[in-house]
């Protein structure tokens, strides 16, 4: 129950299977945990979407606290934020170069048509997701539930390789999106928030 409600606080609101898929747990499972956070006055649903309420969101500050110092991971949470920090500035930028070109010196979309300037940027993609598991490498040791991170960002590679171009920035599955939880949750774990 504390992974869904962690869940959702990353994540913000989203529908069943979106929130199965993050968690790495069985729908049915996370539709129990979710009435059961519903009945606590933690989630709310809104047009088939799941969020927190405010008092969900306070549980969670305070359990994510609770965890990080039962594991004595704060170091190793300032660490990899630091090192996210480098990084994310460059997938910002592999993001733009896929959805946009320069043609004749004019920022365009990208029609995905010049298939070596797509393989090129996918390679881009791949040599930073090599970076970032390293460094959710070393947070999954001291905090697991950051070991989901690599999976969801690996399949959301693996399947713009495969050639659905929207999973790396245009889905709420794709690699950009995955990204932006794993920045959220970066933050939630520090007890931060985006400025």
């Amino acid at each position: 129950m504390t992974e869904v409600l962690h869940v959702l606080r990353c994540m913000g609101f989203a529908e069943l299977s979106r929130v199965a898929d993050a968690a790495g747990v069985d729908e049915a499972e996370v539709e129990s945990a979710l009435i059961d956070l519903a009945v606590d006055g933690w989630v709310t649903r809104e047009m088939g979407a799941w969020g927190l309420t405010a008092a969900g969101r306070a549980e969670d500050l305070r359990r994510t606290a609770a965890e990080v110092e039962a594991a004595g991971a704060k170091g190793v949470v300032e660490s990899a934020y630091e090192r996210f920090l480098v990084l994310n500035p460059e997938l910002l930028d592999l993001c733009s170069a896929w959805q946009l070109r320069a043609v004749e010196g004019v920022a365009v979309p990208n029609d995905h048509r010049d298939i070596a300037y797509d393989e090129r940027v996918l390679e881009l993609f791949g040599d930073l997701d090599g970076r970032v598991n390293i460094v959710l490498d070393e947070l999954a040791k001291a905090l697991p539930r950051f070991g989901r991170y690599q999976v969801r960002l690996r399949g959301a590679l693996d399947r713009a390789r495969g050639g659905a171009l929207e999973e790396l920035a245009d889905s709420l599955t794709s690699y950009h999106v995955v990204w932006f939880q794993l920045h959220e949750d970066l933050l939630v774990t520090l007890g931060q928030s985006r400025t």
